[in-house]
């Protein structure tokens, strides 16, 4: 799967606005209630990362959780990296 160019992933961010694009990953943060919050969140995109076969770059910080979406294979972002990116939101929808 080729990497996007910069403009593709802006079109495709604007419908996910909570996502940005710094260097060469998309990135979102989350806020949740608490620290086993945060942990049990990580655990759920964990599991979904495997299924995927496509692993985000996570930062914990008490309750807040940073992903970090890029396809290092492409050296970039691409349409993968965006399906784990809806993925992760659905998640967080649930949590």
């Amino acid at each position: 799967m080729a990497a996007l160019s910069k403009e593709e992933i802006r079109k495709m961010l604007k419908g996910m606005p909570e996502w940005s694009l710094a260097g060469n990953a998309i990135h979102r943060k989350f806020a949740l209630k608490s620290f086993l919050a945060a942990i049990a969140f990580v655990n759920k995109i964990a599991e979904a990362a495997e299924q995927a076969n496509h692993h985000p770059d996570i930062t914990i910080n008490y309750n807040q959780v940073i992903i970090s979406l890029s396809t290092h294979s492409e050296s970039g972002v691409t349409q993968k990296d965006f399906q784990m990116a809806q993925a992760i939101d659905k998640i967080y929808e649930q949590a």
